[in-house]
């Protein structure tokens, strides 16, 4: 297994469009990949579930994934995480 924390910065926070990017995003690798908040976890590969967690700006989130391109998924998502998604 493969992890790293990183604080979200997106203004508005995971909402509704950062969280379909960040679903899609984790949908191309075959690790199985999971997103934690304060002790609550999602699979990453679900948008309502990723959703559910509420992550808003400044959450610190743990972005973990197990399976054969399990540091490349992890890597690629905390990226993702913090160029904001596109978001100004």
């Amino acid at each position: 297994m493969y992890w790293e924390s990183v604080v979200l910065e997106n203004e508005a926070g995971l909402h509704a469009r950062p969280a379909s990017v960040f679903t899609q995003t984790s949908l191309k690798y075959k690790s199985d990949i999971t997103i934690s908040k304060e002790g609550k976890s999602a699979n990453a590969k679900s948008i309502i579930s990723v959703l559910s967690l509420g992550i808003s700006k400044g959450t610190e989130i743990t972005i973990s994934a197990e399976g054969e391109d399990e540091e490349a998924a992890v890597t690629d998502l905390v990226g993702l995480i913090q160029s904001k998604m596109g978001e100004a």
